[in-house]
């Protein structure tokens, strides 16, 4: 096996979450009432029940259970032959591919016509399942939930007559889309028309003889875990008020039965000396599998509950993060934001290595000045403070002003218009990159979170209590990756010149390159160089362009063919370009 590089996350978001960002919710199912509670509970949606159009006359059998697997898939055989040979269309549903080749086999075997469905072509599955309404039909199918597709009795006249176009070389897609010229239109219409009319009158004659034969008869091979898959696959027949039957083949050793309910209903069997190709039809049986499937569908609630739960903390994140980057993409101004950014950046390093409660001159004045000099070229210098007589507000105060005189010079130098691009720019791409190491960050913490209930901790307090730190530290990294690049960014035009370098003449406005910032995505010298390194020394000769999609990953093979990382390659600061 080919060892290859983690993937990196980008985004991620649970289905729940991702419906509840619409404003309005509402669906519609004919199997929604089983999971009422979930529904309730997860997006505050009732479920109200609608009557069907006409009256359903479908036979919901009892089930049938046999105390041995092959005793019951003999007895399945069994009546699947009795119902091919009088003609009524059947319907088999099985819970995994390798029961319905199973199945077929046996069938095969009795010389039994049959067609087995996998879930693997859906659109000539679908057309097969339209079909299976014809007389004498015995479909074999894998998963029939969210299929889709309307079984109508004694076959689909439109969906034959379209088969038929096909085996005379006439393109059903190209003709539906109206891709055929007038005179190509005539022509298959020519053909289709009197093919309709003769497949309708089949389909009509076909339809008495199934109706006569009991209407569509669903077999279901095994009980699902969930309710509402049985109650889909019973669905289908006895649509639009047709007749029908459904009926449930279930054994002792089957995988439901053996977890949760056979222990009981085999020493009912052993007292009464029940031979094992003998069933037993009884309703104290089918709520005993019932209550099993309730059970099943309990723990799996619990299950998206708990996922749901840890995934909350990361939705209050996404949606922050997510409503920054659109304020961004929509293009609106936020250079008072990005000031203010610039500013808070600057508080904070003045406050690493300075003390309200200590005496000024007590503090590490050099370190001071390095620690402000890596966000940004500061014009103050140690000789503006009296370290006997300056306050600690002064020396805030007299920094953040001059981080607000440093940026009015950059965007005298760039231009108003030009360094809103930057801004949205750089703050986008850093944005997208701290994202994504946040992402990872928040996996490996919930991978292990689970340790914390050995040491009596609720892991899930746990989990929100550090992911609320790490989303605090991943916003202050935010702001200083900003600061630290709109201050030692450079903006070059894509003819080579820099954006602030006069022209001869107007030109029109040219796309613009950032030097300055790493090819892995803005923030990366935050982290990877020393303390007393200074972003333009760590990221030299970096090049990142409006074409962010453009940019290679930084945990992505280099392209040189090295076998390393890109970071580790081409992608480090200094590196030789591509």
């Amino acid at each position: 096996v080919r060892i290859k590089e983690e993937n990196q996350t980008l985004a991620t978001v649970t289905l729940q979450n991702y419906f509840r960002l619409y404003d309005k919710l509402a669906g519609m199912t004919g199997t929604a009432k089983t999971e009422a509670a979930e529904f309730g509970f997860t997006y505050k949606l009732e479920v109200a029940e609608v009557p069907t159009n006409r009256p359903m006359v479908r036979a919901d059998e009892q089930d049938l259970i046999y105390k041995t697997l092959d005793a019951k898939w003999a007895a399945v055989s069994d009546d699947l032959a009795e119902r091919s040979e009088k003609g009524q269309p059947v319907l088999v549903g099985t819970v995994s591919i390798e029961k319905s080749e199973h199945l077929s086999r046996l069938l095969s075997k009795r010389g039994v016509p049959h067609t087995v469905l996998n879930a693997k072509h859906h659109e000539k599955e679908a057309a097969i399942v339209a079909q299976a309404g014809r007389l004498g039909a015995v479909t074999v199918a894998t998963n029939m939930a969210g299929r889709g597709v309307d079984i109508i009795l004694g076959g689909n006249p439109e969906g034959m007559a379209r088969a038929e176009m096909a085996l005379k070389g006439w393109d059903n897609d190209v003709y539906l889309l109206g891709e055929y010229s007038e005179e190509e239109m005539a022509g298959y219409e020519a053909e289709f028309t009197p093919l309709l009319e003769k497949f309708t009158e089949q389909c009509a004659a076909e339809r008495a003889e199934v109706i006569n034969a009991g209407g569509l008869y669903v077999l279901g091979t095994e009980r699902h875990e969930s309710r509402r898959i049985d109650n889909q696959l019973r669905g289908r027949s006895g649509r639009q008020g047709d007749p029908g039957e459904s009926r449930f083949y279930i054994s002792l050793e089957d995988d439901l039965m053996r977890l949760f309910a056979s222990d009981k209903i085999a020493g009912m069997m052993e007292r009464l000396k029940i031979p094992d190709d003998t069933p037993i039809e009884a309703k104290m049986v089918s709520k005993a599998i019932e209550r099993a499937q309730t059970q099943v569908e309990g723990m799996n609630f619990e299950i998206r509950k708990n996922v749901l739960k840890y995934d909350e903390v990361m939705d209050k994140q996404r949606q922050i993060i997510y409503g920054e980057r659109r304020k961004i993409l929509k293009g609106e101004d936020f250079h008072e934001e990005a000031v203010e950014l610039v500013t808070d950046v600057v508080e904070a390093g003045v406050a690493e290595n300075s003390n309200p409660d200590v005496p000024p001159e007590e503090w590490d004045w050099d370190q001071l000045f390095a620690r402000v000099r890596e966000i940004y070229p500061a014009n103050v210098a140690p000789g503006d403070f009296d370290p006997e007589t300056v306050e600690y507000q002064e020396v805030v105060e007299a920094f953040r002003d001059d981080a607000v005189t440093v940026l009015g010079a950059r965007e005298q130098e760039l231009g108003s218009e030009q360094l809103r691009e930057i801004e949205r720019l750089v703050l986008l791409s850093v944005i997208d990159h701290r994202w994504r190491d946040h992402l990872y960050e928040m996996d490996y913490l919930q991978e292990g979170i689970g340790l914390r209930a050995m040491a009596q901790r609720d892991p899930l307090v746990e989990y929100q209590r550090e992911g609320f730190d790490m989303f605090q530290s991943m916003q202050a990294t935010i702001k200083e990756d900003f600061a630290r690049y709109i201050f030692h960014i450079e903006a070059v035009q894509d003819d080579g010149r820099a954006a602030s370098e006069p022209s001869g003449m107007k030109e029109e406005r040219r796309p613009i390159a950032l030097t300055g910032m790493g090819a892995g995505g803005a923030g990366d010298g935050a982290s990877d160089g020393g303390a007393g390194d200074t972003a333009p020394q760590r990221e030299a000769g970096a090049v990142m362009t409006q074409a962010v999609s453009d940019k290679i990953p930084r945990n992505a093979p280099c392209p040189c063919g090295s076998g390393k990382k890109y970071k580790l390659c081409h992608g480090r600061p200094g590196a030789a370009p591509l």
